[in-house]
């Protein structure tokens, strides 16, 4: 499930002259890019039927805490940005009210990936 929005994704074998130094240094033949992937807004049924936790932003809070603690995984903080609709930490207020899905498989499916 780690790398789930990577083995949907298309691959670019990328040989191109402007990476030359890179894949020289690297010792490889070519490079791989990897398509954005094309992800939905969870719709109002997904919202009422994927189970969601409360939890209200403070100092000193990360998404990617957040994700170790209900996801046991890091990576996964993107998650909880794109549901409640915050492109970055940034852009959350102390006090703001975040929903984290409980469920990440429901979550993920919700979300297109």
């Amino acid at each position: 499930m780690a790398d789930k929005r990577n083995k949907q994704s298309q691959v670019r074998k990328n040989s191109s002259e402007y990476y030359s130094s890179l894949r020289t240094k690297r010792g490889v033949k070519t490079i791989d890019h990897y398509a954005t992937p094309t992800m939905k807004n969870p719709s109002l049924s997904d919202r009422r039927r994927i189970k969601t936790i409360p939890h209200i932003w403070a100092y000193g809070d990360r998404l990617y805490k957040l994700a170790s603690q209900y996801y046991g995984d890091t990576r996964y903080w993107w998650v909880i940005a794109w549901w409640n609709s915050y492109p970055t930490e940034a852009a959350i207020a102390t006090g703001a009210k975040l929903r984290i899905p409980l469920n990440l498989e429901e979550a993920l499916d919700a979300l297109g990936v």
